[in-house]
């Protein structure tokens, strides 16, 4: 998963973008509204951390234009202690959270966590596709109840996957969904990864469509189970 923290606060934003990397996700960083809005224009996130108070374009501007443009980005708000106002004005503008400074690390990560699970239409922090199980909590991936090591980059591709399961994505999609914006991207390295998660999954759900991109399918995955056990 890809995302945007667009805060004024340097040790702040640095702190953001510490922890959400440590938990697997690829990062882009503004320090600014207007350069906060430019990359939420152009570029294909899958959540955003926006802070209200910024300098240039305030947050609230930049939630308004955004909607206002169709975009659907789940955004969630960061917002000062005593400024009730603010989260009004937040969720009029299209917000989906908020979280109130100052707070726990922990808490603004549940909250993505929460956040890329409704979007992706989840209930729960585990999402499951046949034997193979994804614990957005703890990153942790087990296959038939067996613990699986993945790489951050493996991580990120089935984690991206498993969110979008009945959907054909393609390698484009993944390349801009799994990298942040100062990665040398290169699509071809997506088969190299999909060809190392299938080896260490052992279980044929990832399927290749060809010309189109990977499809997830829990039926399908089901199917392939049984045959194994019989």
């Amino acid at each position: 998963m890809r995302l945007l923290v667009v805060e004024d606060d340097r040790a702040l934003n640095k702190q953001i973008v510490t922890a959400l990397e440590q938990a697997g996700y690829a990062v882009d960083t503004a320090m600014d509204g207007e350069e906060g809005q430019f990359l939420g224009d152009t570029e294909p996130y899958d959540a955003i951390i926006l802070d209200l108070g910024l300098p240039k374009v305030d947050g609230v501007s930049v939630l308004t234009a955004w909607r206002r443009e169709g975009r659907k980005t789940p955004v969630i708000i960061l917002t000062a202690r005593d400024r009730w106002s603010d989260k009004v004005q937040g969720f009029d503008a299209g917000a989906d959270d908020y979280v109130t400074k100052p707070f726990h690390m922990e808490e603004l990560l549940a909250r993505v966590r929460a956040l890329l699970r409704r979007s992706a239409g989840h209930a729960t922090s585990e999402i499951s596709c046949g034997p193979v199980k994804l614990d957005t909590r703890s990153g942790r991936v087990t296959v038939d109840g067996n613990p699986v090591k993945l790489t951050s980059h493996e991580y990120r591709l089935l984690s991206y996957l498993m969110h979008h399961m009945g959907r054909i994505v393609s390698r484009g999609e993944l390349t801009e969904h799994l990298y942040d914006q100062d990665f040398d991207r290169d699509s071809n390295t997506i088969e190299v990864f999909i060809g190392r998660l299938r080896k260490k999954l052992g279980v044929d759900i990832i399927q290749t469509v060809r010309g189109l991109g990977y499809l997830l399918d829990a039926t399908q995955a089901q199917t392939t189970q049984a045959q194994t056990k019989t």
